[in-house]
């Protein structure tokens, strides 16, 4: 039987995309999957609760506990290579940090906006519904991108597309959008894991 493949899931709050690749794992959609470990950039985000209730190994690594971003991004790596993931994954990961080398082609975003279009430094969460429907746009969606060393930069794995649609409030196109990401992001999960998806450096 082939070892798992090994993935350390990023959050910064809720951990609702944590929670639904939980779902998908036990499923089986997420077949020879596991979640090795949880990196929290907040002691208080409700994503903890629901790693623990799965029991699943967490780490808190706070920006405000470090010097500057090079010792944050160094202490999130050293994590990432202590517990062997094959595949670091950004679920409402909100903190930038630098990528060493190695860990290029090896981490992997979800964004809630058809990207490039509304991404970049404080585009996330509402603000990016907010600036879609202030925009006018009748399309919106979710992207997976690989990670780079700026904001919602790296080259598009997959995106899936809904419309905006006339009287929607920000709640409401979360709510759609937030289903595309659920189905988007383990989709390329095991795409990867597979080879399907090319990982780089492997």
């Amino acid at each position: 039987m082939s070892a798992p493949f090994r993935i350390a899931v990023m959050i910064s709050g809720e951990g609702t995309g944590l929670q639904n690749l939980i779902d998908c794992i036990a499923s089986g959609r997420l077949s020879g999957i596991e979640i090795a470990l949880v990196i929290s950039s907040r002691a208080d985000a409700g994503g903890l609760a629901r790693a623990d209730r799965a029991g699943l190994t967490t780490r808190i690594i706070r920006p405000a506990d470090f010097p500057d971003t090079d010792a944050f991004s160094t202490a999130i790596a050293e994590a990432l290579d202590d517990a062997e993931i094959d595949l670091a994954v950004q679920a409402g990961w909100l903190c930038y940090w630098k990528l060493p080398e190695h860990w290029l082609g090896r981490v992997i975003n979800i964004h809630p906006a058809l990207l490039p279009k509304y991404g970049g430094k404080g585009f996330y969460g509402r603000r990016v519904h907010e600036a879609v429907i202030a925009a006018g746009d009748q399309q919106s969606g979710a992207t997976v991108h690989w990670v780079d060393n700026e904001y919602d930069h790296g080259e598009i794995i997959a995106q899936q597309k809904c419309a905006v649609k006339a009287g929607d409030t920000c709640d409401m196109l979360a709510e759609r959008v937030r289903a595309l990401e659920f189905d988007l992001l383990p989709t390329a999960i095991a795409g990867i894991a597979a080879g399907v998806i090319c990982q780089k450096g492997k």
